[in-house]
């Protein structure tokens, strides 16, 4: 007689044998390289996403939607743009838009969670007498566990959308047919705006909200708070009451981002006084609140109570200035971060003046953070340009719209003038690369920039080129 048959292993234990194998790399992969493993699974959520609002129980018509619009919706809302190609309001059903939700909600925690753990991968690669500063500073030592900083994330975050929810029931109560519509986008307003979206569920838009404080206050004060970053976010909430003991990286990003707030309300409110398309015919206080809106939203949100196609070229150009710089770093906010820009005009104010030192609030500013910054903007300048070049190349529109497009874009702004959905099929996929970099790039090459700091033992002599 042969030798008997060897039993085929259980379903179950081959199940448990494999969830071990990927137990497994995971650690290893978080242990080795953080980041990495959160960029891996950021995209592959995006393919998850992808495929999920392919699927015909996805839109009201109940037909497959096409591929490229799927990707392009999904990475949208991972990347938390809000650009579309196809209206959100009519053609996702309700399904599609809580799978929006979903995924702007894991989105806007990958974002803060792959800063988290870039950061901690730095913090690893500094000296001893580094750290412990960096660690006053910044209260790094609460980050020493990864599931911590992602508890304190998703708890701080939740909290803030909870409290939008429920400013904006009451407003919306007044304005929907029913308690469920009310109710429904109340959470998606608030889901969108913390984690600086821009998606609207409502057909028509927001246009008709634009006088009215009881929804663009709300709304504003959600995009603002989520824009400069879970670091200050920590900060504020541990030492409100102590402006004194904030960080350095806290009272620059929450004094740029509100001088900035101010440079854009004014700009867009002189720009647009007299355009009858926009802010012409309303009186100062509708202009005053739209103006701070928009200067809001064009940082970072997406959402828009003006018709953005119908102003002047004079605002695109300011709103391209305050895309390009979007929000905090570790925020949900895109762009080259609000403290790249802080220490560019640092660094020029201090050569200007003659100093050798640059300081600020009592603290003295490393020469190699201001190469990371100065690195961070060059590239970003490339990037822009590169693809503003495909796009004319791909597209009839003139120079201004397709800037336009691609800054918002790279910025994860979500503001258009109207060319997203008209846009060919080779041009989608390069916005679809643009909200990508946008997102991951500045993050990562900040974090690549400061793990490549190196010291030399011999330096080559000096020679001062000519400058100007």
């Amino acid at each position: 007689m042969g030798a008997p048959p060897i039993p085929r292993q259980k379903p179950r234990r081959r199940l448990n044998a494999i969830a071990s194998f990927i137990s497994r790399l995971v650690r290893e992969a978080a242990r080795t390289s953080p980041a990495r493993l959160a960029l891996f699974v950021f995209t592959a959520m995006i393919l998850l996403f992808t495929i999920i609002l392919e699927l015909p129980i996805s839109s009201v018509s109940g037909q497959r939607t096409r591929f490229a619009d799927a990707l392009f919706t999904a990475v949208s809302a991972m990347c938390v743009t809000g650009l579309v190609t196809v209206p959100t309001q009519t053609h996702w059903s309700t399904f599609g838009l809580v799978v929006l939700m979903a995924a702007i909600k894991v989105g806007g925690l990958g974002v803060l969670t792959l800063a988290s753990l870039l950061g901690l991968s730095v913090m690893r690669h500094m000296g001893l007498a580094q750290r412990i500063v960096t660690a006053r500073e910044t209260k790094a030592a609460k980050l020493s566990e990864v599931g911590g900083v992602l508890r304190t994330i998703v708890i701080t975050s939740t909290g803030f959308e909870i409290a939008t929810f429920i400013a904006l029931v009451p407003f919306l109560l007044r304005h929907e047919t029913s308690l469920k519509y009310a109710l429904f986008n109340s959470i998606f307003y608030a889901i969108s705006a913390f984690n600086n979206a821009g998606f609207i569920p409502e057909v028509g838009g927001i246009s008709r909200y634009m006088a009215d404080p009881w929804f663009s206050i709300p709304i504003a004060t959600s995009v603002f708070v989520g824009a400069l970053g879970f670091p200050v976010i920590l900060v504020l909430v541990q030492n409100w009451r102590t402006p004194e003991r904030w960080s350095l990286h806290a009272k620059l990003t929450i004094w740029t981002s509100s001088i900035l707030l101010v440079a854009g309300t004014v700009g867009v409110l002189l720009s647009e006084w007299d355009n009858p398309a926009t802010l012409g015919g309303h009186g100062f206080d509708t202009k005053l609140l739209s103006s701070t809106f928009a200067s809001v939203m064009t940082r970072s949100g997406g959402f828009s109570t003006l018709d953005i196609g119908a102003m002047n070229t004079d605002t695109w150009l300011i709103m391209d200035l305050l895309m390009f710089i979007g929000g905090g770093s570790g925020s949900t906010g895109g762009g080259i971060k609000v403290t790249t820009f802080a220490l560019l005009v640092l660094s020029i104010i201090a050569e200007a003046r003659g100093d050798r030192d640059i300081e600020i609030f009592g603290r003295s500013i490393p020469y190699d953070t201001i190469r990371q910054a100065i690195a961070v903007l060059v590239i970003s300048v490339l990037f822009v340009a590169i693809a503003t070049w495909t796009m004319l190349r791909l597209t009839d529109y003139p120079l201004d719209r397709v800037l336009f497009e691609v800054l918002s874009a790279y910025g994860t702004v979500g503001l258009s003038t109207g060319i997203t959905s008209d846009l060919s099929l080779a041009a989608k996929y390069v916005i679809i690369v643009c909200m990508y970099v946008g997102r991951i790039g500045p993050m990562t090459l900040g974090a690549a920039l400061a793990l490549r700091s190196r010291r030399r033992v011999i330096h080559l002599p000096e020679e001062r080129p000519v400058v100007g």
